[in-house]
């Protein structure tokens, strides 16, 4: 899976080239979200005491806005673009290394067309995505979190206070609670994920014979079968993802105003500003994310999980 487009010599210059192209695109992304943190605190300064301040004052923190979002949003399209061709590419060096080899077995090998089709395209466009969202979270860890540890000097609870970076550390533990509990929740999905992508298989299978024999293959009762195999298989699946998703969305709300349980004392009582509070609403949210990186695509991994064991069968199957 790795070794075709990462250990080749036809495909070093896209592998490691445009890695390091996205590498740098990332980081300039973050820089400019740090900046954006910055430009928070001192435009809800100016909010919260907008009648000590000239409108000339607002428009001018528009327009330093402006030059920090716009550069952001042209950045972030272009790593878009870049990464589809950089997915495409990978899937293009995994689909001919795979086909080279399964021509050269004998045997029939189960499901063959979709795992080199399809499971290979998935593989290739959900590893990008989620190791782009995973450079991007440890990048922005290492940008926030001296932010964030700065910021929780204006913590004013007791317990809280006397913790050095205690907002950093409230978002670690819950991020790793987090982790944790959607780990049993969800212990079941890859399986299922798994065992769903070997109903539709045999499905695809029975519709791809039956276009060029309809005699022999794609009678009504074999289809009838295979579909209900494949609707009970969906519904176990949609069962499990429904409380996987109880829990997910709960704790995403919760995390929106844990900064704000922590910090809104502070407020009133005069130890922080309006802008701070925000300033570290959006840095709480930053580490936060980036430490729950997993929990936020768990679905996603689930589903790569079961595809990553469908291939590494595949490859032992077809290995001479």
């Amino acid at each position: 899976m790795f070794r075709s487009f990462y250990k080749s010599r036809e495909w070093f210059v896209w592998a490691y080239g445009g890695a390091v192209f996205l590498f740098l695109a990332l980081f300039v992304q973050v820089e400019l979200t740090v900046k954006i943190n910055e430009w928070y605190g001192s435009f809800y300064n100016i909010l919260q005491k907008a009648t000590e301040h000239k409108i000339e004052e607002f428009w001018d923190q528009m327009m330093m806005f402006a030059k920090i979002a716009f550069p952001y949003v042209l950045i972030a399209t272009v790593t878009s673009y870049f990464t589809r061709i950089y997915s495409f590419k990978w899937r293009e060096a995994m689909t001919f290394s795979y086909i080279a080899r399964w021509q050269k077995v004998d045997e029939e090998v189960e499901g063959s067309s979709q795992r080199i089709q399809e499971d290979i395209y998935r593989f290739a466009r959900i590893v990008e995505s989620l190791g782009l969202q995973v450079i991007r979270a440890v990048m922005t860890l290492i940008a926030f979190l001296p932010i964030l540890w700065g910021l929780s000097s204006g913590v004013d609870i007791a317990f809280f206070k006397t913790v050095p970076g205690s907002l950093v550390w409230v978002a670690l533990a819950v991020s790793i609670g987090g982790l944790l509990i959607s780990w049993f929740v969800g212990i079941k999905l890859p399986g299922l994920e798994y065992n769903n992508q070997k109903v539709e298989a045999a499905f695809r299978k029975e519709l791809v014979y039956a276009e060029d024999d309809k005699v022999n293959y794609g009678k009504t009762e074999t289809v009838v079968e295979l579909f209900t195999g494949l609707k009970f298989n969906y519904n176990r699946l949609f069962l499990h993802y429904g409380y996987f998703d109880i829990w997910v969305n709960f704790f995403e709300q919760l995390m929106v105003i844990v900064p704000y349980l922590i910090m809104g004392p502070g407020l009133f009582s005069g130890v922080i500003t309006l802008g701070v509070l925000v300033q570290v609403s959006n840095a709480f949210s930053k580490v936060r994310e980036s430490f729950s990186i997993f929990i936020a695509n768990w679905t996603t991994i689930t589903e790569l999980r079961s595809i990553h064991k469908r291939l590494r069968e595949f490859e032992l199957n077809i290995n001479y």
